[in-house]
C-alpha cells in the first residue's frame, strides 16, 4: 500500500452524528493524532452547515442518517459551497445507493462505522492529501448498483463530457476511475505527480466537478473503466 502524503499542518475536522456516544469516541480516536483536531461537532444536518460556516474546517466526517437534515443533503450544500471542506461519508449500513449518491455529491469516500481506527485516521490523511478513498473494487460495484434506465442515459452524458478533454487528460481520468493514486498514475503514464495533479485539476475544472471521485464516477458512467 502507497505511503500517505501527510499534510503539515493539523487537518481541522467537523464531526457530524446524531449520536453523541459516536461523536465522544471520535474525538478520542482523532485527539490522539497530532495532525489532526476537531474543531466542531454537529448533531444533524443543519448544525453542520452551521459548524462549517463558523470553524471552515478542512474535512467533515459525516453521518448519512441524522434528524432535521440527513448526511446526504447537508454534504450535496456543503459541496457546492465556494472553497468546500472535503466529506468522508460515515454509515452503519453498507447501503450502495445512499452512498452513490454521496459521491455524486462530491464526498471523498466513505467509511463504514465499523471500520477499525487507524483506518480512519488513515482515511483522514489520504483525503486531506487530495487522493480519494474508493479502490476501483468499490467503485465498479457502487456504479453497478445504477439502475440499467439511468446507465444509459448517464453513458451518453459521460460520454459528452468526457470529449471535452486532451488525450492526456482522458488518460488521467480513466486511472482515476481504476482506483489509481497520484503516485500510481505517475508511474503508469511516465509523468511527474506534479504533472499528474495539473491534469486532474484541468479536468475536474473542464468537468465541472469538484473532486477525483467525482471524475472517477464520470469515467465508469462512460464505461471506459
Amino acid at each position: 500500500m502507497a505511503a500517505v502524503e501527510r499534510v503539515t499542518v493539523p487537518i481541522r475536522v467537523v464531526l457530524a452524528d446524531d449520536d453523541p456516544l459516536v461523536r465522544m469516541g471520535l474525538v478520542m480516536l482523532l485527539a490522539a493524532d497530532d495532525g489532526i483536531e476537531v474543531v466542531a461537532e454537529a448533531g444533524d444536518g443543519r448544525e453542520a452547515l452551521a459548524a462549517v460556516a463558523a470553524h471552515s474546517p478542512d474535512l467533515v466526517l459525516m453521518d448519512i442518517r441524522m434528524p432535521v437534515m440527513d448526511g446526504l443533503a447537508a454534504t450535496e450544500r456543503l459541496r457546492a459551497r465556494p472553497e468546500p471542506p472535503e466529506v468522508i461519508v460515515l454509515t452503519t449500513f453498507d447501503a450502495d445507493d445512499q452512498i452513490v449518491r454521496a459521491l455524486r455529491a462530491g464526498a471523498s469516500g466513505f467509511l463504514l462505522k465499523d471500520t477499525p481506527p487507524a483506518e480512519i485516521v488513515r482515511a483522514i490523511h489520504v483525503v486531506a492529501s487530495g487522493e480519494a478513498l474508493l479502490s476501483s473494487a468499490v467503485t465498479r460495484r457502487l456504479i453497478a448498483h445504477v439502475a440499467d434506465d439511468e446507465t444509459t442515459i448517464r453513458r451518453r452524458d459521460a460520454l459528452v463530457q468526457v470529449d471535452l478533454l486532451t488525450d492526456r487528460e482522458r488518460d488521467v481520468a480513466i486511472a482515476l476511475g481504476q482506483g489509481m493514486t497520484n503516485a500510481e498514475i505517475s508511474r503508469e503514464l511516465y509523468m511527474s505527480v506534479a504533472t499528474v495533479k495539473v491534469h486532474v485539476s484541468r479536468a475536474m475544472a473542464k468537468l465541472a466537478l469538484n473532486n477525483r471521485v467525482q471524475v472517477a464516477l464520470l469515467v465508469h458512467d462512460a464505461g471506459l473503466a
